[in-house]
């Protein structure tokens, strides 16, 4: 998988994912419901909240819990507020870790992840201290049951960047503007079914690690991801 990390990578968390369903559509309902809040809950007239429910959809999470969390906004006090805080530190190996938080206690959080980076052989870092590491993108994988060329033409022309067979899969890369415009084009074509369908951060260089540094690197970004708090955890970790 050398010079695919970021879909190896996908493709772990998707095992993750199949492994703790339950727990992935929390923190998911947690993300429409901050989207929803914050602009006006629907998907049409509220960008940021599309992007969430786009990448709830290809984590199979069910349209009534999608919808649960929009109408739990709609509804919501205003005294029930998350807030979105970012953690920057290293791993083994010296590996640059973000994590993206929402929390409705800021303490709590800040004390959890600082005990999990230093009980996992990490440390916290100030802010800005890894997150130049990383660019904001959308990561579009489809099955390859459509024809590759109309495929690539398809998603260039609509804006992506680059367009990587990987296995029996299609793998887009967008700047993170043009991520809703090539999905509605590829949807244009008759692309139904999306295995992973997100904007997130992908790291411009990676750092390959033995396998038991690696394992160590594994080891932290799941027990960050186990966090309540944690939406998501971003490494520039190669997966050669």
């Amino acid at each position: 998988m050398s010079g695919h990390s970021k879909w190896a990578t996908i493709h772990r968390k998707k095992g993750l994912i199949d492994a703790a369903r339950g727990k992935v559509f929390q923190k998911l309902a947690k993300e429409i419901y901050v989207a929803a809040k914050s602009g006006a809950p629907d998907v049409d007239s509220n960008a940021s909240l599309r992007l969430v429910v786009e990448k709830a959809k290809a984590a199979n999470m069910p349209k009534d819990n999608i919808q649960k969390a929009i109408d739990k906004a709609k509804g919501a006090s205003e005294g029930e507020n998350y807030e979105s805080i970012r953690y920057e530190g290293y791993g083994p190996g010296g590996i640059a870790i973000m994590v993206d938080c929402l929390t409705d206690n800021r303490n709590r959080t800040a004390s959890l992840v600082r005990s999990t980076f230093s009980k996992r052989g990490g440390n916290l870092g100030t802010d800005g201290s890894v997150s130049y590491l990383f660019e904001r993108k959308g990561l579009i994988g489809i099955p390859n049951d459509y024809d590759e060329e109309e495929v690539m033409l398809t998603a260039l022309d609509s804006g992506a960047l680059d367009v990587e067979t990987v296995d029996n899969t299609y793998f887009i890369t967008t700047p993170s503007d043009k991520f809703i415009a090539v999905k509605d084009a590829l949807q244009g074509i008759g692309v139904a079914e999306f295995l992973t369908s997100e904007v997130t951060f992908v790291a411009n260089n990676e750092i390959s690690l033995d396998n038991e540094t690696k394992e160590k690197v594994y080891n932290l970004i799941e027990a960050l991801e186990d966090i309540d708090d944690v939406q998501a955890v971003y490494c520039n970790l190669k997966e050669d």
